[in-house]
């Protein structure tokens, strides 16, 4: 008999490797997407801080809290929107008394300031990170001197 000097793979071996590649996908894939929404909280989480920090260092000044006005105006689902920074625009007024402006103009979140009586506020950042029309909630409340953050829902 002759002996066939074979090289390469068969077919079985090419379609178990392409199994497995695909199964290590399906768990990976929503993993990677969830480890990125969480990424992005943390810009809410971080702008509400600066604005608390903005607002006690306003009401130390004034003896009172300012009401900001959303900004942006309308956010895009699962991208980014621009924060109005324009000198004297309605929509930049409040967060310029303040000082606040987010590091970046582009933002996934959008932000509002209501005053709750003279001596408390409420922040929120809301945002549609997953695009399902549902928006996340995050907020920060000054009250009676202390800050209390609250994740309304996901994303």
């Amino acid at each position: 008999m002759m002996k066939k000097d074979s090289k390469g793979f068969t077919l079985i071996e090419l379609m178990i490797v392409v199994a497995i590649i695909g199964i290590l996908a399906a768990i990976a894939i929503p993993n990677f997407r969830n480890y990125q929404l969480k990424s992005k909280e943390s810009e809410a989480k971080v702008n509400l801080a600066a604005i608390a920090v903005a607002q006690e260092g306003y009401f130390a000044e004034f003896d009172g809290y300012p009401t900001c006005a959303p900004n942006p105006k309308a956010l895009i689902p699962g991208k980014k929107a621009v924060f109005v920074k324009i000198p004297d625009s309605a929509d930049f007024k409040g967060y310029e008394k303040i000082g606040f402006e987010p590091k970046d103009t582009k933002v996934y979140y959008q932000y509002e300031i209501a005053k709750v009586g003279n001596t408390s506020f409420l922040g929120t950042a809301k945002a549609d990170l997953d695009g399902d029309k549902t928006n996340g909630e995050f907020r920060v409340k000054n009250d009676s001197g202390v800050w209390k953050f609250s994740k309304l829902t996901d994303y």
